[in-house]
């Protein structure tokens, strides 16, 4: 085994490598090679890449294989990238006839702090394992007696496997007196032996010759290969077939079809009959590829392509064609054809894509920690064509944050171009596209996905940097104070937050006796009770602490108040008491307002807890008066003549808590003799008018907003009075306009029906009348129709506003009957029509002038409406008739004979 290294310049930029750090993108280009044997034992070791590379490896650092087309041929130690063979190596196999044999791969160093990527080339150097042979043991060769001395007759060719100096190197041939061997070469490099004629033939002497073919290679210690020529020597024939060249050489396009023409090949032979005529066909030793791929025509000569031919396999096939007569001892001659194939691009390139971390097919994980230029994943690509027609292009696309960077000949790496976070994107889908240079280009699109692993690159973040919660004092130990919330995006481990209770000391105690932190939900609880008076605020730090490596925390500032309760009652502190009561001096020739005492207290409470009130309760009323917000107690009699009395009162004082608490005490006023000081204060009206007059905010509130409502209310009344007035006023105009025009049109009416006084109509009471039409009598309804009532009407003929040109006469009367919304005769109800006229019969029934009409309207015509108005004021204008002769309002209780029968005024 040989290590070689080179460096890294333009020449050679195909066996170049970019290796770089995580941390460091910059780094010496290099391309490892090794040699090595075929058929060497498994376990050889080939090399160790930490030794050979010169280059600090990481304690921490392992070599992993990244790239291997025979992933079982070379093993790599990941401790020291020790390079051993997997299995037996058979060369042949791998490279088959190829003069070069490399096994290409790549491997990786890779530590916490940096990745480097290492090209392996191993090349597997030929031994000497295979013997040249013959495809067969006997030759047979024939031969006319009349061939001049230097004919060349082709035998079969040898093959060995091995290739370089241990293939067939040279031939032998048996001692003989007539023939010799001459060695060629083809163009693709193999050697192979012509049959020369040395000497002329004499059949009748000798018709046979027998002689012995040594193939020997050019390995240590050589090995050799024979076979016997049997040359059989034919009778005297004129003439032999003769092509007209004896080589030719033809280009084959590799995408050529089935059936295209080669070559017409062409021999002339002059003798006559069977003698001239020729059949053409592959010499014996032409192997059996060559027949499956090319047809030669036996009559024609024609050569056609009989197989598909592939470049990328091989490219020059050399193979003979004879052309033979067919006479009794037939002459051949042979030609040689020599068939280059041209490369087409027929192939698209194949890509393979290895990652550096993968956990599942397709998918490449690399970390967000990673650095800008950090390697992700090798893509090698391959295409079988030559030139340019295999020269690769690659392209990637998906998202900027990756870029290509050539590794090497036909590989290329995926690399960042930025820090990555995870957090804003998890997930790359690429696009990886391999384009050759071929004309048309063959393309090949592969879809690649990248993954980003998570790191603890985030600490625990608060809702807030500062809590303030409130807690009311005197709570329950337990009592939930609140809940702290701190979130990580980070994944797994990595976003589990856990909350502790930073330690503090409060009055002397630990924090921790004061409140208890659920660490996994970050819930706050009280452990003790609060007391306002003792503790107002409480301030605790909580830390958030994810479970990454390293770990990563971050604080918050929670400050608790304790919200004062009024749990302590006022405590008179002035006078002094003792047991509940207290003792003043009251001098006796004090004046009117003379300052007595001060009453003072304090509460422990604060805020309205602690804003106080005085009163005072006497034995003696009108005594004594207290300031209810100083406590000063005034005197307010006269006690000169009370010397050596006591005057004892109740002093209370409250606070304006919810609920309010009090506090009493017992103040026995002594009066004395003594004389009161100069300076003795009085109570001052004004002031105390001023202290007195202490307003509560509250009930002004109240007061304002209970005036505004007044306002409102006495506003919308009016307004709503205003319009109910004007309304009545309208109706009461609208009214006598339609008097008006009722009486203009009524006073010839009226004259009418007093000329005819007496007998117009004939008014008598029908009690037992018969009904208009029908047989059963009807009761009287006083009630007035509705608008979908029908309105039988008795017009004066003299008006002729709704006389029918289809109404019949009835008993001297011209009647229309009545028709109701269904086509019904009933009549409807007309409180104009007395009930005289209503109840009689036909014999009564009258009319002005011989004509009663009867018609019907629509209710919601406007000629209903109109009749309607006019009724009403018919109605009034009758009772003003009434009052004017001196008749009483008719009524029910009139008999109907009083009443005006079926007066009616024109519609």
């Amino acid at each position: 085994m040989t290590f070689m290294g080179k460096g890294c310049n333009s020449r050679n930029f195909d066996y170049c490598l970019l290796c770089f750090f995580t941390l460091v993108s910059i780094a010496t280009c290099k391309t490892i090679r090794y040699r090595t044997y075929e058929e060497d034992d498994p376990g050889t070791v080939i090399g160790t890449l930490a030794e050979d590379l010169h280059h600090n490896i990481p304690e921490d650092g392992s070599f992993r294989l990244m790239k291997q087309f025979n992933s079982s041929l070379i093993r790599v130690r990941e401790s020291d990238g020790q390079l051993s063979i997997g299995e037996r190596i058979d060369r042949e196999q791998i490279c088959k006839q190829s003069l070069t044999c490399n096994l290409a791969l790549d491997v990786v160093i890779f530590s916490k702090e940096q990745f480097k990527l290492i090209h392996v080339e191993v090349e597997v150097k030929d031994i000497n394992d295979n013997s040249p042979h013959f495809p067969s043991q006997e030759i047979p060769v024939e031969v006319s007696e009349s061939a001049s001395v230097g004919t060349r007759i082709p035998l079969e060719i040898a093959v060995d496997e091995d290739v370089g100096s241990n293939s067939i190197q040279s031939f032998q041939i048996s001692v003989n007196s007539h023939f010799s061997i001459d060695v060629q070469t083809r163009a693709d490099g193999v050697k192979y032996a012509d049959l020369v004629l040395m000497k002329e033939l004499d059949r009748e002497s000798q018709s046979a010759y027998t002689l012995e073919l040594v193939a020997m290679d050019g390995g240590s210690p050589s090995l050799s290969g024979s076979a016997m020529v049997n040359v059989r020597v034919l009778d005297f024939n004129d003439n032999s077939p003769v092509f007209e060249r004896s080589t030719v050489t033809v280009e084959l396009m590799e995408d050529a079809p089935v059936g295209y023409l080669l070559l017409d090949l062409n021999a002339v032979d002059p003798d006559e009959g069977a003698n001239g005529e020729i059949v053409y066909g592959f010499s014996p030793q032409v192997s059996p590829e060559v027949r499956q791929l090319f047809k030669i025509d036996p009559k024609s000569g024609r050569l056609t392509l009989e197989g598909q031919v592939d470049f990328e396999t091989k490219q020059t096939y050399e193979f003979d064609v004879q052309a033979q007569d067919l006479g009794p001892n037939p002459l051949t001659s042979t030609c040689k054809v020599i068939v280059h194939v041209l490369d087409v691009n027929d192939n698209a390139p194949a890509i393979t894509i290895t990652p550096l971390t993968s956990i599942s097919a397709g998918v490449a994980y690399i970390t967000e920690a990673a650095a800008k230029d950090s390697f992700v994943a090798l893509i090698s690509t391959t295409d079988r064509d030559s030139g340019a027609n295999g020269q690769v292009h690659c392209t990637l696309y998906g998202h900027e944050h990756f870029k290509l960077q050539q590794a090497y000949e036909d590989s290329f790496m995926i690399v960042t171009t930025s820090p990555l976070d995870r957090e804003k994107i998890s997930e790359y889908n690429l696009t990886v596209v391999a384009e050759d240079l071929g004309s048309p280009p063959y393309k090949t699109i592969k879809q690649y996905t990248i993954r980003v692993s998570d790191e603890n690159d985030n600490a625990p973040v608060f809702a807030k940097p500062l809590y303030e919660v409130s807690v009311m004092e005197n709570n329950a130990p337990g009592a939930y104070i609140t809940t702290v919330v701190a979130r990580d995006p980070d994944l797994g481990h990595n976003g589990k937050v856990i909350y502790r209770l930073a330690e503090s000391e409060v009055n002397g105690a630990p924090i921790s006796t004061y409140v208890s932190l659920d660490p996994a939900t970050g819930a706050i609880y009280a452990l003790r009770t609060f007391n306002y008076e003792i503790l107002k605020q409480l301030d605790l730090r909580i830390t958030a602490s994810d479970g990454g490596s390293p770990q990563l925390t971050s604080s918050s500032i929670i400050k608790v108040k304790i919200v004062d309760q009024n749990d302590n009652a006022p405590v008179i502190i002035n006078p002094v008491l003792s047991n509940g009561s207290a003792e003043v001096v009251l001098p006796a020739r004090a004046p009117h307002g003379f300052l007595v005492t001060q009453i003072k207290a304090k509460d422990a409470d604060e805020g309205v807890n602690a804003e106080m009130s005085f009163s005072l309760t006497e034995e003696r009323p009108n005594l004594f008066t207290i300031n209810k917000v100083t406590g000063e107690v005034f005197l307010t009699a006269d006690v000169s003549d009370d010397l050596g009395q006591v005057f004892r009162t109740v002093v209370t004082v409250t606070d304006n808590g919810r609920p309010p608490l009090s506090s009493t005490a017992t103040v026995s006023f002594l009066v004395t003799a003594a004389t009161p000081p100069a300076n003795h204060e009085l109570m001052q009206p004004s002031s105390w008018e001023e202290k007195v007059s202490h307003w509560d905010i509250p009930l002004i509130v109240i007061i304002v907003l209970a005036g505004s409502c007044t306002l409102l209310l006495a506003a919308i009344i009016t307004i709503a009075t205003t319009c109910n007035k004007r309304r009545k006023e309208n109706k009461a105009g609208k009214t006598e306009r339609d008097i008006s025009e009722l009486e203009k049109g009524e006073q010839d009416d009226e004259e009418l029906i007093d000329s005819q006084k007496g007998n117009l109509f004939d008014a008598r009471p029908f009690p037992n009348a018969t009904p208009f039409t029908g047989t059963e009598p009807a009761a009287v309804t006083p009630e007035v129709p509705s608008t979908e009532e029908n309105f039988p009407t008795c017009l004066y003929d003299t008006q002729k506003r709704l006389r029918s040109a289809n109404s019949e006469v009835r008993d001297g009367c011209r009647v229309r009957p009545l028709r109701g919304r269904e086509g019904s005769s009933e009549h409807g109800y007309n409180p104009l029509i007395s009930p005289e006229l209503r109840q009689g019969s036909g014999a009564h029934r009258h009319c002005v002038e011989g004509t009663l009409l009867q018609h019907h309207l629509h209710p919601g015509s406007r000629e209903v409406q109109r009749q309607r108005q006019r009724q009403r004021g018919q109605r009034l204008q009758r009772q003003r008739l009434r009052h004017q002769r001196g008749r009483p309002e008719e009524g029910p209780h009139q008999p109907h004979a009083d009443r005006t029968v079926g007066l009616y005024y024109g519609v």
